[in-house]
């Protein structure tokens, strides 16, 4: 399972980095709460059909009984995020914006770990986790030398 998982992750990475490109290119024509009701509504569409060939597992009244109600932010989150990578790739390009955003996003889930919130199991602090961290960064940093 873990290199299915791995696979997974990778092909994430694609599909958000063109994403990213296609939202902007979508922005330039339209605005950004345009082109991000766009990307949702088209979500939500595909979501629902894949629901339903899927076999309909859950329901939607489940939602209802979800015990900690925060948790059902991510939809509102996912309007921010579309709204930040558009803004992102289109001032810095598609690379540099999705190296910062990949960086943050591995700072973040690192925190969330080590400090054990929304849920998630605490991790140990490991100075190796931080050191690529630091590497990461380095990354970026080489890249956008010029």
């Amino acid at each position: 399972m873990g290199f299915l998982g791995f696979i997974m992750a990778i092909i994430s990475g694609a599909l958000m980095s063109i994403q990213g490109v296609f939202n902007t290119g979508v922005t330039k024509q339209t605005s950004v709460w345009v082109s991000a009701s766009f990307v949702q509504l088209t979500a939500f569409i595909v979501c629902i059909i894949a629901w339903f060939i899927t076999g309909r597992e859950g329901s939607f009244g489940g939602l209802f009984k979800i015990d900690n109600k925060y948790m059902l932010l991510g939809g509102a989150i996912g309007a921010f995020i579309t709204f930040t990578v558009i803004k992102s790739v289109g001032a810095l390009g598609p690379a540099k914006a999705i190296m910062v955003i990949v960086t943050s996003q591995v700072i973040v889930a690192y925190l969330i770990e080590l400090l054990g919130i929304f849920g998630a199991e605490k991790a140990d602090f490991d100075w190796r986790k931080l050191i690529g961290v630091a590497l990461v960064i380095g990354g970026i940093l080489t890249f956008k030398w010029e």
